[in-house]
């Protein structure tokens, strides 16, 4: 019985949405925005250099595709990653008005979101008295810190200090729909932390703000402070059944790793693995060799975004592609016959872009365990509709196979 893998690399974009001139990164615009080909230019022009040196050199996605993807979507002949394609390969477009990670997972898995996100304006304060107050009682402090758009990190530097003296949680917010808690895993508790950030999402969900995000930090004003693995993610649970729905209904194992489980809370899941990438890799391996027969593997790759796009840091995201496909080169001969492995990703962010936040991109979708060949330009739906024909099991929503 054939499985199926299906793994996101987070943020990995390859230009080209037609309404990206209606998203933006403060007051610019996310057209032109391009995460794979910005990447692979400045590399190829010698600015690339930390940590690495060079032209990109992913060989195994460029052979299955990944450089032919990211011209189908950009109709930009960039140069590099110019090999002949031996897997099945195309690009996908959203049709949800978001650039965020629920809106592009969702979708892949099959459910549009039904609904406009509510984002938190870019001023400051961001957030309204009534809910900051709300917050405040919770977390059992007199108010919070932040109240504003801002980098997780730089908010580290700004108020990690001030969060150790005063005791308040640091509160911020993105061009997402994210209500963001920093707090000090040991000073704070990072079970209060996941404690507080619990008990206020049912009110952020309410709102339709997507996700109440944890990030636990450790360190001092002295040493500097550091976010570490521990982060949760609250999300709104799907309103509609999606593809670990339908995997499992159908008396299958559905095996999530990374943060899929904070995604679909849980829905649809039967066991979740987390970690750093390095671990997740590790992780993504054993289910290589000891996934069931019929049995779904759902993985995300998360720190090509929080660590390189976010920081907009060329270098470190250009080490991590490298990273991430010499262990896909290991990965791919351990496929058992019959197994697909669609390799995609959730939005763009691009590195060289201004700002800080997401870039509205179409991604690449790359398929191992088919025959060579194009698919052409796809809705991120049709993702799920492809794996549940794959794995013979019924299909819900907009989505067509391209099998």
């Amino acid at each position: 019985m054939p499985r199926a893998f299906l793994v996101v690399m987070d943020s990995v974009g390859i230009g080209g949405a037609p309404d990206a001139g209606t998203f933006f990164n403060g007051d610019l615009p996310d057209l032109g925005a391009n995460t794979l080909a910005h990447i692979t230019q400045a590399c190829t022009a010698g600015q690339a250099e930390e940590g690495r040196s060079g032209p990109l050199h992913v060989p195994n996605m460029e052979r299955l595709g990944l450089g032919a993807a990211m011209r189908l979507a950009s109709s930009v002949p960039f140069p590099g990653l110019d090999a002949a394609p031996q897997g099945r390969w195309g690009c996908a477009r959203e049709l949800s008005r978001g650039k965020d990670t629920p809106s592009g997972h969702w979708e892949l898995a099959g459910l549009p979101v039904p609904w406009d996100w509510h984002y938190f304006p870019d001023q400051a304060p961001s957030f309204p008295n009534d809910l900051t107050t709300f917050v405040a009682e919770q977390a059992g402090t007199d108010g919070i810190l932040g109240n504003c758009h801002a980098s997780g990190t730089v908010i580290l530097d700004d108020l990690g200090a001030e969060h150790m003296r005063t005791g308040q949680p640091i509160c911020y917010t993105s061009a997402d729909s994210v209500f963001q808690i920093a707090a000090h895993e040991e000073t704070f508790g990072l079970d209060r932390l996941l404690a507080l950030c619990e008990a206020i999402a049912p009110r952020l969900h309410a709102m339709k703000v997507g996700r109440v995000i944890a990030r636990p930090f450790l360190g001092s004003a002295e040493e500097g402070f550091t976010r570490t693995t521990n982060r949760r993610d609250y999300a709104i649970t799907p309103p509609a059944p999606v593809l670990t729905n339908w995997v499992q209904d159908a008396g299958r194992k559905v095996h999530a790793i990374g943060k899929i489980g904070d995604i679909f809370s849980m829905t649809g899941i039967d066991t979740l693995k987390k970690g750093s990438d390095a671990k997740l890799m590790e992780h993504l391996f054993e289910a290589v060799e000891t996934a069931e027969d019929g049995s779904l593997t759902f993985a995300n790759f998360v720190e090509f975004d929080t660590l390189h796009g976010h920081t907009r840091d060329i270098s470190g995201y250009a080490r991590a592609l490298e990273w991430f496909d010499a262990e896909l080169g290991r990965l791919l001969p351990r496929l058992r016959k019959g197994d697909m492995l669609v390799l995609t990703a959730d939005h763009g962010n691009d590195p060289s872009w201004p700002g800080s936040d997401h870039t509205r991109e179409q991604v690449p979708v790359l398929i191992a365990g088919l025959d060579a060949g194009t698919i052409g330009q796809i809705k991120f739906a049709d993702v799920a509709a492809s794996i549940a024909a794959h794995l013979n099991v019924p299909a819900q929503g907009p989505g067509k196979s391209f099998l």
